[in-house]
């Protein structure tokens, strides 16, 4: 069938995409069918279009399909409502609640294992001096203070802790009184005092003439954190001085002036906690239970509280850390 709609040998336009294949086609009607003055514009030969214009063309009307299409999506997958953030932190608070208690756990136990050792480092020290020298690293004053007692009596290097009716000042018997500073700087061969410069008990080395450093404890710079202090204070992780009692009878047992007492270390007769042992008093019955070794060490532990009233498996002493129970 004939038309002469499209003339012969016109070119059409044709729009090539990287997707598809989309020719214009413009139909023109035979110029008899269209009365004159009336000629619509579809009836005009319709301009050429260059292959770059019609490229661009492409690419904007890609640009606009994806913009209709794929943004909204992208929105919505990429955005949150103030619901879902809310459902969210209160999911982690949750979580978190839930984790701290093994969080808490888990360091208490780093903490104690860490006091653990610097207590049998402490023990180790001491008889290593002892070793050395045939003497365990005290003070004339420290042995002096407790001489002469029956049964014979140990010196505790002490300090004041807090107890649940106020504090209590855990010391040996005697005038002369100090805390584990003394001990310290004989072991480590400090001369002096980082805090004021005064000179310590090893003044010009008269306590360690050899200079040997027995003890390798981290040296801080306060008198609160974990650790040898200014004051030469050898101070826990819970930043309280451990004890060091010291056998000053030379009868090879240690008698610490706190878990010497019958209220705190009496097991049954004369057999004590934590393989404490009463020989000098019937049935036990006194403050004389003693060490089987001439040092003992401890810690009041993570809450910094002791009871002379309470058992040492009970209450504030229950979390003690000791030298002589492992």
């Amino acid at each position: 069938m004939k038309t002469n709609l499209i003339p012969k040998e016109r070119p059409l336009p044709i729009i090539w995409g990287d997707w598809s294949w989309r020719p214009d086609i413009v139909v023109r009607p035979s110029p008899s069918a269209i009365r004159p003055g009336l000629a619509p514009a579809f009836a005009r030969t319709p301009p050429r279009v260059s292959p770059a214009r019609c490229s661009r063309r492409l690419r904007r009307n890609q640009r606009d399909a994806f913009n209709r299409v794929c943004l909204p999506c992208a929105a919505s997958r990429w955005g949150f409502t103030l619901v879902e953030l809310l459902v969210v932190i209160a999911v982690i608070a949750i979580l978190a609640a839930m984790l701290m208690p093994a969080f808490n756990k888990a360091k208490r136990q780093r903490e104690i294992m860490s006091a653990k050792k610097d207590l049998n480092e402490i023990v180790a020290a001491c008889t290593a001096y002892e070793s050395t020298y045939s003497r365990l690293p005290m003070s004339v004053a420290a042995v002096l203070s407790v001489s002469g007692s029956n049964p014979p009596v140990d010196f505790t290097f002490g300090y004041v802790f807090a107890t649940p009716t106020g504090p209590n000042n855990i010391q040996s018997p005697g005038p002369y009184k100090t805390n584990n500073s003394e001990v310290i700087a004989i072991v480590m061969d400090f001369t002096n005092y980082l805090s004021d410069g005064r000179c310590t008990i090893n003044r010009d080395h008269v306590k360690n003439p050899q200079r040997n450093k027995y003890l390798n404890a981290e040296i801080v710079s306060d008198n609160t954190s974990h650790g040898v202090g200014l004051d030469r204070v050898f101070r826990d992780p819970w930043g309280n001085p451990y004890l060091i009692t010291l056998d000053a009878s030379n009868d090879d047992k240690a008698r610490d002036a706190f878990y010497c007492l019958e209220a705190v270390s009496q097991n049954g007769g004369q057999a004590g906690f934590n393989g404490l042992f009463n020989p000098h008093d019937a049935g036990g019955n006194g403050n004389h239970f003693e060490y089987n070794g001439p040092v003992m060490v401890w810690s009041v532990g993570p809450d910094g509280k002791v009871d002379p009233t309470a058992k040492a498996n009970a209450g504030v002493n229950k979390d003690n850390v000791l030298s002589w129970s492992q």
